[in-house]
């Protein structure tokens, strides 16, 4: 069962490998109940020992530890879960290396995409950029009307994610997504108190 609420994934340049536990730590502190761990650029055993510690944590505190895009290392240390996008593996393929965890899929704006998911076994489906996202700037912004006709059309839980922030977390909170995506908006600055402001818009 998937927790609601703030999804705070990773960044290589935010969280670098050698300061993200410690970072990591500070947002489970702040009552964060899901963690992505994002990183396009190095091998999965250059960033094994970093997830290990992560998953440790998150299991500390009663979180959600989900992995980016890496399938066999997700089952090689029993991630809680995986998170695939359009040039990830396909949920298929994913499922048969990580049989048994959590997988979410991204859906960008397609509510068809995520019924297709749901139907192939997705464990939550993720729209947006729904703002310019610092993180992901050449993102395409996705219409806020796809949360409402998921709602509608969907089983499994929704993840809005995409340039989510203090001043307008407010605005994807009023079409309730199970859980919302931030990054930038939580490691730029002091973490606990960027938490608690997101949480008063929520």
């Amino acid at each position: 069962m998937l927790p609601k609420g703030l999804y705070v994934i990773t960044d290589e340049t935010l969280t670098p490998d050698d300061t993200v536990v410690e970072q990591i730590r500070t947002v489970l502190q702040a009552g964060v109940k899901i963690i992505q761990y994002r990183n396009k650029n190095d091998a999965d055993s250059d960033v094994e020992e970093v997830c290990i510690q992560l998953q440790q944590l998150c299991t500390l505190h009663g979180a959600t530890f989900i992995i980016d895009d890496r399938p066999h290392l997700a089952q090689k240390i029993q991630a809680d879960g995986l998170h695939i996008g359009k040039n990830d593996s396909s949920l298929q393929e994913a499922r048969l290396i990580f049989p048994n965890g959590i997988i979410g899929v991204s859906c960008y704006g397609s509510v068809r995409k995520a019924l297709e998911a749901q139907n192939e076994g997705a464990s939550y489906v993720a729209f947006g950029s729904f703002y310019h996202s610092p993180t992901k700037p050449h993102s395409g912004i996705v219409s806020m009307s796809v949360l409402a006709k998921a709602k509608e059309a969907l089983s499994i839980p929704i993840c809005a994610i995409g340039g989510i922030n203090a001043t307008n977390i407010h605005e994807i909170s009023t079409h309730d997504p199970d859980m919302i995506s931030v990054v930038s908006a939580v490691f730029e600055g002091d973490i606990k108190h960027n938490i608690a402001k997101l949480a008063q818009g929520m």
